[in-house]
């Protein structure tokens, strides 16, 4: 999807912009967020409060937009794609994960002879219909800009913003090695 909206903005004349010109893009920003989200709520501490981890999205491509250089079209959909990748490693990351954990629970299952449905197979089509949904989704919103430059940036922060909540449904389901 990222490639898309950017192959759209590479035949515009602002896409001349050189690297030096690009806004600063720090990504460490994502994991200080998330780890301050745990601080804050007290995890570990009995507090209850569950971490508001979804407040860290946007939490890298927010300064870059807002930074001198990130006001372009150009640079809105740089800002939004760097964080998007980010997002997205992390999903693969998690997904990876809760797919194993997955595995081992159907394996454990099935010696028990349980008839429980498998998780494994649930796991992959729900990954492929996500997949279908932010794809269709982020496209419509793009398809809100009439053609117009902001349907670059629209379609690229519909992507990073599904990609983003899709990462920390899978990372509730990750097991955990307390």
């Amino acid at each position: 999807m990222r490639w898309l909206a950017l192959a759209a903005l590479a035949a515009s004349p602002a896409w001349a912009q050189s690297d030096a010109e690009w806004p600063p893009f720090d990504a460490s920003l994502i994991d200080a967020c998330l780890e301050s989200a745990d601080r804050q709520t007290g995890t570990g501490t009995g507090t209850g409060t569950a971490p508001d981890h979804a407040a860290c999205i946007g939490a890298a491509s927010g300064p870059c937009i807002d930074s001198p250089d990130g006001y372009s079209t150009v640079a809105m959909s740089y800002c939004l794609g760097e964080e998007l990748d980010v997002w997205d490693r992390k999903l693969n990351d998690s997904y990876a994960k809760v797919l194993e954990a997955a595995k081992a629970a159907d394996a454990e299952m099935a010696e028990l002879g349980s008839a429980a449905e498998k998780q494994e197979p649930l796991l992959r089509q729900m990954q492929r219909d996500w997949i279908a949904f932010r794809d269709s989704a982020c496209s419509y919103e793009g398809s809100r800009w009439g053609g117009g430059t902001g349907a670059g940036p629209a379609g690229v922060d519909c992507s990073l913003r599904l990609t983003a909540q899709q990462y920390l449904r899978l990372r509730a389901w990750e097991p955990r090695h307390d």
